[in-house]
């Protein structure tokens, strides 16, 4: 089945129901899908081919959503790509996925000035929004308002694509410091839906508020699922206001409630959470970085009629794992079993699968839902995807650390590499590095993680330097000119050297044991 498929057999059953309700707008599902026929159709007509990536550089937008469905509707493949993103990564994830349109907002345009100045064939661009002033800048490249792209009246159709094609590259830090294509075929994202929903309990009767990004494959599933079960998507910008988050949750009277870390600290913390009428909540999901145990806790005592899910995924393969909610108070810290149609083995240092319990190894996935690789990547790709018992079958190796418990419940360790996992993002040390490296007068940059309740991790920079003009503050402006928000380290050290193992190595291990 085709993730578009999911979406018309929604139409045939619920044409009238709402489908999305988005910056005061709310839309049915015949609406949704006389939409998305219309920018496929010009999409089509534009010059799309069958398996073109179409960049989508938008925030949670009603416009983003139909951008998704218009490229699969297209035989095209999508990429979602956070509207905080600086323009010489944007350039990069253009070139790297050798996009042939994007999908953006008027009001991002001097970063697509930046981003698109140098490229020889630049992107077919459809910009959505009121636009700015001539003084704040216009696009140099021609292009298509959204308005004209959702206008067309000819209805034309590329060759349909079969689930084994892809439907989405999602682009996730590396260790390189260079983002990753995560390649998914439609029946990897569709797989991946239907265990989440069978497990999630879905029914056309929920009515999802997500203030994730569509960017981020946790809040680009929100809306997947529910378009295939024929709920509802109440999608918000983000959590920035809670009063405002809390307030639709009553008014829309929302059943799911996706979270991370972050946003369970924040709740957590307010003073006046019985204020709020959240009786219709009948469940909670919390992936990207497990909650501390003790946040747990709190968090069920209150929310005592509300089913809360620990969950572990990752984007390679979406989705590993669930516990069960009336487990969570007698295991807090694990993230239970491979959900519905997946298999998980933790394994040893001599590749063998560990049975014995509270054994550590890295954990490994066996599923439909698993990635078909990395984007003009062979090499990582061979690293991570293990051939099974013949040629179609696929092992991921997760680069985590898992234990299980006596009943084989998972318990996450922690990672093999170093990559943080902060905000519910993933943020990749050498890439926070290297933008540190820009700065003058910088002789060595080590950046790691620490634990932080807050955040999940906390991003934390140790620069060395000759320049008495360098400072914390200094290099923290740097960033925050430079790089997206979740990535902008909270702690900086600086020192006159950074320790160095015998390869002449930034020791990290050691920058850890000096926090």
């Amino acid at each position: 089945m085709l993730i578009s498929d999911t979406l018309s057999a929604t139409v045939d059953h619920f044409p009238f129901k709402e489908a999305l309700i988005c910056n005061g707008r709310r839309m049915t599902y015949s609406e949704i899908a006389d939409a998305t026929d219309r920018l496929s159709s010009f999409l089509v007509n534009s010059g799309l081919r069958k398996g073109d990536r179409v960049l989508i550089y938008m925030g949670n937008t009603v416009e983003a959503v139909l951008s998704i469905y218009g490229t699969l509707k297209a035989s095209g493949v999508f990429v979602v790509i956070n509207p905080q993103v600086k323009s010489h990564k944007l350039n990069y994830i253009i070139r790297d996925s050798g996009a042939r349109f994007l999908v953006s907002d008027k009001v991002l345009l001097p970063v697509l000035n930046d981003a698109l100045r140098d490229l020889e064939e630049p992107p077919r661009m459809i910009i959505s929004g009121d636009g700015k002033s001539k003084e704040e800048g216009e696009l140099e490249l021609k292009y298509h308002t959204f308005e004209e792209a959702v206008s067309t009246g000819v209805i034309s159709r590329n060759p349909s694509p079969i689930d084994v094609d892809l439907a989405a590259l999602i682009y996730t830090s590396g260790s390189t410091g260079s983002p990753k294509g995560v390649m998914l075929t439609h029946r990897n994202m569709v797989s991946a839906s239907n265990s989440i929903i069978k497990y999630l309990r879905n029914t056309p009767d929920d009515i999802i508020l997500s203030v994730l990004p569509l960017s981020f494959d946790y809040g680009l599933y929100q809306i997947i699922m529910a378009f295939h079960f024929g709920g509802t998507v109440v999608l918000e910008p983000s959590f920035v206001f809670p009063h405002l988050i809390l307030s639709k949750i009553s008014s829309e009277k929302a059943t799911g409630f996706p979270i991370v870390p972050t946003i369970c600290s924040i709740l957590l913390r307010m003073k006046n959470l019985e204020d709020y009428d959240l009786s219709s909540l009948r469940y909670i999901t919390n992936t990207a970085q497990q909650l501390p145990p003790t946040m747990i806790t709190r968090l069920v005592d209150e929310f005592p009629d509300v089913d809360i899910y620990s969950m572990y995924g990752l984007t390679e393969c979406k989705r590993v794992s669930y516990l069960p909610p009336e487990l969570l108070r007698s295991k807090p810290g694990s993230v239970g079993k491979a959900m519905p149609n997946v298999e998980a083995f933790i394994l040893g240092e001599d590749g063998e699968v560990i049975t014995t319990p509270w054994t550590r190894g890295e954990l490994m996935i066996r599923g439909s839902n698993v990635m078909q690789g990395y984007w003009n990547d062979v090499l990582m790709t061979g690293r991570v995807l293990k051939v099974g018992a013949y040629p179609d079958d696929r092992f991921l190796l997760t680069g985590d650390i898992f234990e299980m418990d006596d009943d084989g419940d998972l318990y996450f360790i922690g990672r093999k590499d170093d990559i943080i996992k902060t905000r519910g993002e993933k943020v990749s040390p050498k890439e926070v590095e290297n933008v540190i490296y820009q700065m003058e007068g910088i002789k060595d940059v080590g950046v790691i993680g620490v634990d932080d309740e807050l955040l999940g991790q906390a991003v934390k920079a140790f620069i060395s330097s000759d320049d008495i003009e360098i400072t914390a503050e200094v290099v923290q402006a740097h960033c925050q000119r430079n790089m997206e928000s979740f990535m902008v380290p909270k702690y900086f050290v600086i020192l006159k050297e950074l320790p160095k193992n015998q390869n002449g190595k930034i020791d990290k291990l050691r920058l850890s044991n000096e926090q």
